[in-house]
Formats: C-alpha cells, sequence, structure tokens
C-alpha cells in the first residue's frame, strides 16, 4: 500500500517513520514537513472502519500517521531548540492488544464496545480497526457463548446480570512459531468481569459453562488455537471501575509473556500493560540508547518494572530500583525478573510504594531517573525535588551517614513490600542524584506544563525529544523527552550575547 505526503518545501524538516501496511512488513524513514490533515492525499492512511462516526475509541479519521497534535508538538520542541524531533507512526491498524470492553443488550443480542461519546451507551464494534484480529475473533466467540448459554449482560440500571466486562490479551509471544509469523498468531487471555462477590455466588455455574465454552471452541484441540487463558474477576460496585480485587484462573496457560524491549515480560490480567506492545518496544529501544552503560537507574511510576529489567539487559546496569504504587505488579515482576539472563550483574529491586512521598529518598544513589507518569504527569511534590536538585543535594550531602528509619514510616513499609535481588559483584556504594531525566509522556498537555516547570528551573535542559503513535486514530501520542542536568548550550547562548553587548 503506497504512502502519499505532502511536504511544503519551507517549514523545518522533521523525520517521521511511518508504518503503512497491516502486515508485517520494514518501517520506512521518511523525512517531511509538517503535514496537513487531508482526506483526499491520504486515503492509503484511512481508517476505513465503519464504527467511526458511532464509536468513541478513534478521533481522526485520516492521515493515521500523522496526528493533528504532532504539528503542535514539532512547533513545541522546535521552540526549545530540539531540531531533529522525530515521530514513529507505527503501525497504524490492528495495533491494539490489550482491550477492555463493557458487555450489555441481551442475552439474545449482546453488545460488546465502548461507550458512545457522553453516553453509557454501548456500541457493539465488532470489526474494530485498531483491534489486533484475534481480539475481534474473540468478541465473536463470546458472543456465540453468551448466546447458546443464555448469559446474561449487565444492566446497569438495575445492577442485574451476570457479565459486565471483558478484558481481552494478545500474547505473540510464541517461540515455536518463526519471528515473522508471530503477531498475527497471538493467543488471546480472556478476563471475563462477573458480576457476583466470588466463585462461590449462585451464578458461577454460566461463569464456568462460559469458561469451558471458549476454551472448548478456541483451545489447543481446535484447528484455529484461538484462546491462551480464560480468568475471572468478581465486581459488584455499582461505580466505574471495572475490575474487582478477586481474580480466578480458570483455564489455560495461567503466565502470559510478552517479548517488550529485549526481555520476556510476564504480565498479569490485574497489572498494567501496554496496549500497543510493538510501539512499546519501540520506545524502549530509542530509551536505551540515552542511558550510559553500567549506571545506576531509578524507575518511578514503574508497574511491573519492565522499563527498568530492559535497562538492567540492555545497558548492563550496575542497580535498578524500581518504584510502584500498584501491589498487583509485584508478581509479574517476579516472574519477569525469573527469565533475565543469567549474566545479568545489576543489584535490582522493586518497592511498593508512593514515589511523591519524599522522592530524594529514591532519587538519591541514580544516575538517571525515568518517570512513566499517568495521563495527569508528575506529581507535584516530584517536580518541585526535581526543580530544586541542586539544592537537594547540597541537603543530603550534610546529612548524618545514617537516618533512622524508624522515622520515615513509609521508608519501613516500602522495605516491607520490597523486591530485592542481591549481586555477587560488588558495587561501590553511590550517593549521588540523577544527571539524567528520562520521562515517557501519555500526556501531551501534562507533559508540557512539567516540561516548562522543569526548563524554568535553570536546573534541568532538554537534550532529546521523540514521539510515538501508540494510539493512531486518536489525538493522543507517547512522548519520550531525555533531560540533562544543567543550564546547557542555553546558557552558552545567554554568556555569549551578554559578551557581545559589553563596550569596546
Amino acid at each position: 500500500m503506497a504512502l502519499s505526503f505532502f511536504s511544503p518545501p519551507a517549514p523545518p524538516i522533521h523525520r517521521i517513520t511511518c508504518q503503512a501496511l497491516s502486515v508485517a512488513v520494514p518501517s520506512v524513514a521518511v523525512e517531511v514537513a509538517p503535514l496537513p490533515v487531508n482526506p483526499n492525499s491520504s486515503f492509503s492512511c484511512a481508517l476505513n472502519c465503519t464504527h467511526f462516526q458511532s464509536c468513541s475509541g478513534c478521533t481522526q479519521e485520516y492521515n493515521l500517521h500523522h496526528p493533528v497534535v504532532i504539528d503542535e508538538a514539532i512547533g513545541f520542541f522546535d521552540k526549545l531548540g530540539i531540531k531533529d524531533f522525530s515521530f514513529d507512526s507505527c503501525r497504524l491498524w490492528g495495533w491494539r492488544c490489550r482491550a477492555k470492553l463493557a458487555v450489555r443488550g441481551s442475552s439474545t443480542n449482546p453488545l460488546i464496545g465502548l461507550y458512545e461519546e457522553g453516553t453509557h451507551n454501548v456500541v457493539d464494534i465488532p470489526d474494530c480497526k485498531s483491534h489486533h484480529p484475534n481480539i475481534n475473533a474473540a468478541v465473536q466467540l463470546l458472543k456465540k457463548g453468551i448466546i447458546e448459554l443464555n448469559v446474561e449482560p449487565y444492566d446497569e440500571d438495575q445492577g442485574t446480570g451476570d457479565l459486565r466486562y471483558v478484558q481481552i490479551a494478545v500474547t505473540t509471544h510464541d517461540t515455536s512459531l518463526p519471528i515473522p509469523e508471530r503477531y498475527k498468531n497471538g493467543k488471546v487471555q480472556v478476563s471475563l468481569v462477573w458480576n457476583s462477590r466470588s466463585e462461590n455466588s449462585a451464578n458461577t455455574g454460566k461463569l464456568n459453562a462460559l469458561a469451558n465454552f471458549l476454551w472448548g471452541n478456541g483451545g489447543p484441540k481446535r484447528k484455529v488455537h484461538l484462546i491462551h487463558s480464560v480468568w475471572a474477576n468478581f465486581q459488584t460496585s455499582s461505580n466505574n471501575i471495572i475490575f474487582g480485587n478477586r481474580w480466578r484462573h480458570l483455564l489455560g496457560e495461567r503466565d502470559f509473556w510478552e517479548h517488550i524491549g529485549g526481555i520476556d515480560v510476564s504480565l498479569a490480567p490485574s497489572s498494567f500493560g501496554q496496549a500497543n506492545t510493538r510501539a512499546f518496544d519501540s520506545l524502549l529501544r530509542k530509551l536505551q540508547k540515552y542511558v550510559p552503560q553500567g549506571a545506576s537507574v531509578v524507575d518511578l511510576y514503574a508497574g511491573a518494572g519492565v522499563i527498568g529489567l530492559s535497562l538492567a539487559v540492555s545497558r548492563k546496569c550496575r542497580s535498578i530500583k524500581c518504584v510502584e504504587v500498584n501491589k498487583e505488579s509485584r508478581q509479574s515482576f517476579e516472574k519477569t525478573v525469573e527469565r533475565l539472563p543469567t549474566n545479568v550483574e545489576s543489584n535490582i529491586s522493586w518497592h511498593h510504594a508512593d514515589a511523591s512521598i519524599e522522592p530524594t529518598s529514591w532519587l538519591l544513589g541514580s544516575d538517571v531517573v525515568v518517570v512513566d507518569p499517568p495521563r495527569k504527569g508528575l506529581n507535584p511534590s516530584l517536580v518541585k525535588e526535581l526543580r530544586h536538585i541542586s539544592a537537594v543535594e547540597l541537603r543530603t550531602s550534610k546529612r548524618p551517614e545514617k537516618v533512622k528509619d524508624e522515622k520515615r514510616p513509609w521508608i519501613l513499609r516500602a522495605r516491607e513490600d520490597s523486591i530485592q535481588i542481591e549481586n555477587t559483584t560488588v558495587h561501590e556504594e553511590n550517593h549521588s542524584l540523577p544527571q539524567t531525566l528520562i520521562y515517557i509522556s501519555c500526556g501531551w498537555e501534562s507533559f508540557k506544563e512539567d516540561c516548562s516547570s522543569l526548563l524554568a528551573s535553570k536546573e534541568w535542559h532538554l537534550h532529546k525529544a521523540h514521539g510515538f503513535n501508540f494510539f493512531p486514530g486518536t489525538q493522543s501520542i507517547e512522548i519520550l523527552a531525555v533531560f540533562k542536568r544543567g543550564r546547557g548550550a542555553s546558557t552558552k547562548k545567554k554568556k555569549l550575547g551578554k559578551k557581545q553587548k559589553r563596550p569596546h
């Protein structure tokens, strides 16, 4: 499928990497200027989805390779002196490998999809172009099971029914297949969110019957092995929270693996996982280049520690410290560590803690800090600490060598809930504070605020910036920004300007 690009000669040139085909093809790097959204010139990069007008998932129908917001991003970084900002448009169709879908309608006509914009009316999306094709296949199989077994979809008004939501995740890590065939043959983990308190409730007979139906019709004994596993989550709350706290593995493989950033990653259905695994892998490969070999790294908002652990392997880091507030990520972290290569010599730890509480305790002893916050951006306390990092450095240098932990209960709690993997290699103790800040952002507006705040402090300067199209068809972009300590080139320019103003 050919790409159509319109390239006016005047604006500055930036690099956009575009994958336009829905089958596995190599990326094609094209240097282009900011592109206008022009339906007539970009049918080859059009969504072509029958659900576009009614579904709230996508907001851009044409020029999927170039979200409208990217022009703003190019201008923003250009003003900050980043002339080589790059944007990887990634895979444009069939990219979503993780979907949470509402189940409504009736047992004879189930609707599985997303809410219509501004309502709680579910739009059925059986042919979603963003979904990995096997998510759509699993949805069709689930609908068939609902109809045959008379499973009642959830009724929000009455609080009745059996099946509230379904989460479908695709694993493309099948080492028995050649690498080019793994993506299209991905298997799906199905998590059924059941409207009951536990597996002992009265309606769980239908839950087991539905799980057996999915496994019997999509499991390993079928010609097409579609289903990786079936899980149940139990939720009776009337709020908008999808998952309850109780999970049960019903059928299939318990462990769900993906290969991202050069390592095998375990993802439990309860832990956070990137929807666009290929784009995330591209971002990690780029990120790794900005971490010095043998560095000490602290990974804040770490989730299951994918970023930190990939750096332990790729950059042979001296130490990796992962900090995450969601305790559900711990199990995935432990399993991922078990599959790391035996030659990894990093001291690795994972801490169940809120990094916004006394951030210095986490930053201390690290050369590089990686932050991957939610859409709202960095916590104000962490921004404040980073903005005054020189003062923090001075303050910590005057501290006694030993601080009584009992005076800091949050440190004690984090220690109790932590995992420590010590290495036999002895490393010299490091009391420094980070010289490099790597910011991964999924919220463009919050990133602009955080970036401007950090730069205004004169403690950091922006070194590099890259964009990734994690959600084609939307106005959401992922940003990878690298900040360095010190005032950098901007200070030199100011000093030069002052010298030129001196009288002769």
